[in-house]
Formats: structure tokens, sequence, C-alpha cells
């Protein structure tokens, strides 16, 4: 016999004490914990990140100026037609475009070749890992203060180096037209090198010992394992390290700005260093945050092409 069922209108019986939870309450019990324990990392990102670029995005439509007592009006898009005919920031942006691109793949290059040489089971391998990862551990100023000694006109080792064999010993390197910003692309390189190539020899040994061999087997000799086995095996980690390492170096600042300061005649001059100096040195906060939404923007689309990547490359990795 079944039971009677309640009267239309009642309110159906409470669950017994003790029984489980309904699958809802559960989702929401969920939901809460989960909340809570992201709260703590999610509230530095909203009031040190995210509230400062909104406030950076809003000044970008004033007219605002670092004084002791700021009184700005809104501007509109006044800021950004002024930029479009500012051929000194648009200058900047192609001198970063080029530092961005030559230590990028500079530091490809270095660093796979380094990586090889750290796979190979060397003797001192440990030591050559750990020396390795010093320029790395190095703060920035203390590195662009070492090469600055290191490119010293006067009594810098590479200059009493070219002299003992026998060529120029007098180039200004930091304040030559011609040779400023490869200098400087060359400290760049040095200092990211590191980081490259640690994400290279993870990605080393993460390849299968028997792939080499079969290829060797087969009559393939150094040249053609690297290009057959070696780089379709870090092909997905060379497009993550240098999409990152791009984004990366298109924001430098500190190195280039203790190096340089943008000299000589702008030579230097990467378009973050130009938006420093045209906030704190001329003191035009407004046009300042203009230039900066512009380089968020290219910024946005660069990590945009980066993760568009990487999704095709985990799509392709599933189908296969």
């Amino acid at each position: 016999m079944t039971a009677p069922s309640s009267p239309r209108g009642t309110a159906p019986p409470r669950p017994a004490r003790g029984a489980p939870p309904r699958p809802g309450g559960t989702a929401r019990a969920r939901r809460r914990e989960a909340a809570a324990l992201v709260m703590p990392s999610l509230l530095p990102i909203l009031v040190l990140s995210v509230a400062p670029l909104v406030m950076g995005i809003a000044l970008a439509f004033t007219d605002a100026r670092l004084v002791r007592r700021p009184d700005y009006e809104f501007v509109g898009v006044d800021n950004f037609v002024r930029l479009l005919d500012n051929s000194y920031f648009w200058e900047s942006f192609r001198i970063g475009m080029v530092w961005a691109v030559s230590v990028t793949l500079l530091q490809l290059v270095a660093a796979m070749g380094l990586a090889l040489l750290l796979d190979a089971g060397l003797r001192f391998q440990g030591l050559t890992r750990v020396l390795a990862l010093i320029p790395w551990a190095m703060p920035p100023v203390v590195v662009a203060i070492m090469w600055q000694m290191i490119y010293s006109p006067n009594a810098g080792p590479l200059n009493a180096a070219l002299g003992a064999l026998g060529l120029p010993d007098d180039v200004n390197w930091l304040a030559d037209f011609s040779t400023a910003l490869p200098a400087v692309v060359v400290v760049g390189v040095w200092v990211g090198m590191p980081q490259t190539t640690v994400t290279l020899l993870a990605g080393l040994q993460q390849i299968p010992p028997e792939l080499h061999e079969a290829a060797a087997m087969d009559g393939a000799g150094a040249w053609r394992r690297f290009t057959g086995v070696t780089l379709p095996g870090l092909r997905p980690i060379v497009a993550s390290i240098t999409s990152l390492n791009f984004i990366w170096n298109f924001n430098s600042f500190s190195l280039v700005y203790v190096l340089t300061e943008g000299g000589p005649g702008g030579r230097t001059m990467l378009p973050m260093l130009f938006t420093y100096l045209e906030a704190f040195k001329n003191r035009n906060i407004g046009y300042a945050a203009a230039m900066g939404m512009v380089l968020v923007i290219v910024v946005v689309l660069l990590l945009a092409f980066y993760l568009r990547s990487q999704f095709r490359d985990d799509r392709e990795g599933k189908v296969g």
C-alpha cells in the first residue's frame, strides 16, 4: 500500500535529523567556502592593481597635473588627440618594439644553447646551474650599476680588453648614438637569460631519451636530432616563454632608466620610461595616463594573443 499524500497546501515534511543535506545546499556552501578562501588574495589585487588602473583610466580624460593642490577638469579625448601628434612618443614606441624583439630573440637563442649544455651531463653541473641563475637573482639596479662600470669609457674592463687586442679602446658605449641601444640590449639579454634557461632546461628533461636514441639509430646527426626531436618537444614551452618574455621586455623600465635614462638623445627612450618622465618630470599626469592607457591596451592585446595560442595548443594536445 502507498502512503497517503499530504493535503494540498500543507508544507512538505522536514527531513529527519541526521539526514544528508540537499544537493543545492551543498553547492551553495561550497561556493561560500571558495569565496572565503579567495577573498584574502583577491582584496590586495583589487586594492593595489584594479583600483589604480581604474583611477589611471579616469585621469587619462582629464588635464590633471602633479601639483600640491590639484585642480583638474574633464577634457574628453583631448589627451589622445594630442598623443597622436606626439612623434617623440611614437618614436619611443618604435624603440620599445626594437628593444623587446631583440632582447626576446637573443634571450631565446642564448638560453637554448645554455640549456643544452646544462642538460648534457657535464662535470660540476650543479655548480654551473647555480652560477647560471646569478643574473636573475641580482636586483636590476645593481645589475645596471655593474654594467655601467663595465661599459665605462675610461676604466671599464671592456675597453681595456679591446685595447689589449689592438682595437679602439675609447668607446663611450652608453653615450654614443650608434652603440647605446645595442649595449643596453646586451644587458637585457644577460639579465633575462637565466629564467628562459631554467624553463627550457625543464622542458628538455621531459623529452624521453628513447626518441633521441631512435633517431640516432636511424642515422640522424646532432643537428637532425635537434630539429626533429628537441625543437618539436619544446615547441609549447618556447611559444609560452617567448610570449611572456616579450611582454616583460616591452614593459622594461628600471634597467634602462639606471643605465641611460633614455639617452643619448632619446636613443634608448622606451615607452614606459617616456611615460614616467612625462608624469614625474613634466608633471602632466593626465597626459601621461593617456600614454599609459595606450600601453595597457598593447599589453592586453599581446596577452590575448598569448592566451589564444595557449588554448589552441591545449586543444591540439587533447585531440592528439
